[in-house]
């Protein structure tokens, strides 16, 4: 059969890899129509904002199945990520990155049989980019984490252990700090895990984690994580096996598909044909395995392999400036050894994943009980906070609450200031029901805020939530 397939060649280097790769998936007989189409720097340029024009949504919508470039992101202003506006508007919630160590690639790990995947979840998270200035010198990212993200994620990982014959999932999460958040995760996972009781479940924390890819990188199999700290261990990963130019992934959702590799668009080298094209090769391979055109996958596999190891044709990224290969070279030399097979180098055998089917209910929990017993207000103010403090209690008097505390940065300040912080100009007054059963109105809310606002200027109010008697919030350091 011929498959329509969405070909995005990306910024900087961008034409040159996704070229290589497409000559040589082209060369395994695989029948492709490869439709080309735009977005990043370009698009960017023209004034759209999410740098993704309608034409490449539409082919995508059709296709189900892109290979992208690497595009470029601007940074530290303006637009989101083109990066990140594909993953959402596809719902591409799962980011497949593998590490395997590669034969002919020197490294300080050769030998040590890396093998491994990270499952990283792909939209939600700090990378959900909902950030607010709070004051002119205070800003705020916030993170979500829902539990329907956590259950696609972690089925996800124990679906591709499956499909690829792993015996061990590890799932890291920070949720000895944040407990509600990362802690979803870490419960999310412990609930889902007996279900594939043929497959090693651990938990382990975040940094221990990352100790433990520098130590003793081969005792992972399988690592489930949420998404800042998927991106970061992911980036460790390729590291171990010769960097970001081996480093292929896939963005997997239930309708849709993205191939594309881990590092950017290197503008600097853009244009002078010699980059290692590896990491878009083989996440074009991953695409191949999508399809399930397991055959010619291996097939592109086993010739980098050769390519590398037995010919010893590597580009300058590997050998350095002397005897590299340019991108075209090398391309050239993976084509012509399609069909031959590394010694010692045997391809794992892959199944189709089975992709988790998790309800589409927007509400996947569901709560017998839920009480609002009070407010965090986030004000911005500079004052002295004891005169603060006082102020608050007397504008809340006639109202259902009462002022627990005023935190800053998420250390208690008053009642009982403690000197050694040093306090920003965003506070949080906490309050809390005068009774502890009565459970804040819509209408209660509002007067409070009557009564506060001519006080202090606040800049967002976050009801806390207990939900079947669990505490739906934090406390701060300090807070009893």
């Amino acid at each position: 059969m011929t498959y329509n397939i969405t070909l995005i060649p990306g910024d900087g280097i961008g034409p040159e890899v996704t070229t290589a790769t497409r000559r040589v998936i082209d060369a395994t007989g695989v029948s492709i129509n490869w439709e080309i189409c735009e977005a990043g720097a370009e698009v960017f340029k023209k004034g759209q904002v999410t740098g993704v024009p309608q034409a490449t949504i539409d082919s995508i919508m059709r296709n189900k199945v892109a290979l992208k470039g690497p595009l470029e992101t601007p940074i530290g202003f303006g637009e989101k990520s083109a990066n990140v506006t594909l993953r959402k508007l596809f719902e591409a919630y799962g980011n497949i990155r593998p590490v395997r160590e590669i034969p002919g690639v020197r490294t300080p790990y050769q030998g040590r049989n890396i093998d491994f995947v990270i499952v990283r979840e792909n939209l939600e998270d700090l990378y959900a980019g909902i950030e607010h200035m709070q004051t002119p010198g205070v800003a705020q990212c916030l993170k979500i984490i829902s539990r329907k993200g956590c259950e696609k994620i972690i089925r996800l990982a124990f679906e591709l252990a499956r499909a690829e014959g792993r015996k061990t999932v590890h799932c890291a999460t920070k949720a000895n700090i944040m407990k509600l958040s990362e802690g979803m995760m870490k419960r999310t996972f412990e609930e889902i895990a007996p279900e594939y009781a043929d497959i090693k479940a651990e938990h382990i924390i975040v940094d221990n984690a990352a100790h433990q890819l520098v130590k003793k990188p081969e005792q992972f199999d399988v690592i489930v994580t949420t998404n800042m700290n998927g991106d970061i261990l992911s980036d460790l990963g390729s590291a171990l096996i010769g960097g970001l130019g081996f480093a292929p992934g896939a963005n997997i959702g239930d309708d849709y598909a993205i191939f594309e590799a881990v590092h950017g668009s290197a503008p600097k080298y853009a244009g002078k044909n010699n980059i290692n094209p590896t990491a878009v090769l083989m996440s074009g391979v991953m695409m191949l395995r999508h399809l399930r055109e397991f055959e010619a996958a291996d097939a592109i596999e086993q010739s980098l392999y050769v390519t590398l190891d037995i010919d010893g044709v590597q580009t300058r990224d590997i050998k350095g400036d002397v005897g590299a290969a340019s991108t075209s070279a090398f391309a050239d030399m993976l084509v012509k050894n399609l069909g031959k097979k590394h010694p010692s180098c045997v391809s794992r055998t892959y199944r189709a994943i089975n992709l988790p089917q998790v309800s589409k209910a927007p509400d996947l929990v569901k709560v017998i009980t839920r009480q609002v017993n009070g407010l965090d207000v986030f004000l911005e103010s500079s004052a002295d906070v004891v005169q603060m403090g006082a102020t608050l209690e007397a504008a809340l008097e006639g109202t259902p609450v009462i002022l627990k505390m005023i935190s800053s940065r998420g250390v208690k300040l008053y009642p009982g200031a403690n000197p050694a912080v040093d306090v920003v100009d965003m506070l949080t007054a906490r309050l809390i029901v005068r009774e502890s059963s009565y459970d804040l109105s819509d209408a209660d809310i509002a007067l409070i805020m009557t009564k506060m606002s001519p006080c202090f200027r606040w800049n967002h109010v976050e009801k806390l939530n207990v939900f079947d008697g669990k505490l739906g919030y934090t406390k701060a350091h300090g807070e009893e």
